[in-house]
């Protein structure tokens, strides 16, 4: 039932169906419908996992924001160019943003990738991008997979949470959302 605190591992095991589906689809939108399920199958309230859930496809892109800082400071390693704290901070919060902006469809971290190297001044090496989409159609799968799996991992931990400060009957967010229908 809902309140359960299940181990990482855990957690792991039971979502592999919606891992699966996140992979063979490459769209976190796409994927919801299995990625319900699985938080079914975790013991996460239904009220819980139909707020949580869709806003997580629809705004948590970790894994694109990970994989668009990363590569903008593999772009200027790469060029020899030498990144300060200053510009590597903006690296950060720029790929954060802009994944958070990116449309739930495969590859639009590529798009989006271009703001971060224009807000860190590398606009000139935007030609490297094309020689990402070779090898990006493979690497949106795994960041659509981290980001489904953030999904379910924080829906859990909230659920957890939610079980045990709100007695077992779901605490204030699980109320929130049922005010709210």
């Amino acid at each position: 039932g809902g309140g359960e605190l299940h181990g990482a591992v855990e957690v792991l095991r039971r979502s592999a169906p919606a891992l699966g589906c996140a992979f063979a689809i490459d769209s976190s939108s796409a994927t919801l419908p299995v990625t319900l399920r699985c938080a079914k199958t975790l013991g996460i309230p239904t009220d819980l996992a139909e707020f949580a859930l869709p806003l997580g496809a629809t705004i948590n892109m970790n894994g694109t924001a990970l994989y668009e800082a990363l590569t903008v400071i593999f772009i200027a390693q790469l060029h020899g160019v030498k990144l300060g704290i200053g510009t590597t901070i903006v690296i950060a919060l720029t790929s954060t943003i802009a994944a958070v902006g990116a449309a739930a469809i495969p590859s639009a971290g590529l798009v989006t990738m271009l703001i971060v190297l224009q807000a860190a001044g590398l606009e000139e090496f935007s030609g490297d991008i094309g020689i990402l989409m070779s090898v990006d159609w493979f690497l949106d799968r795994l960041r659509t997979v981290v980001n489904v799996e953030g999904d379910l991992f924080v829906a859990s931990a909230v659920a957890a949470w939610e079980g045990k400060e709100g007695g077992g009957g779901g605490g204030g967010i699980a109320r929130a959302t049922r005010a709210a229908r």
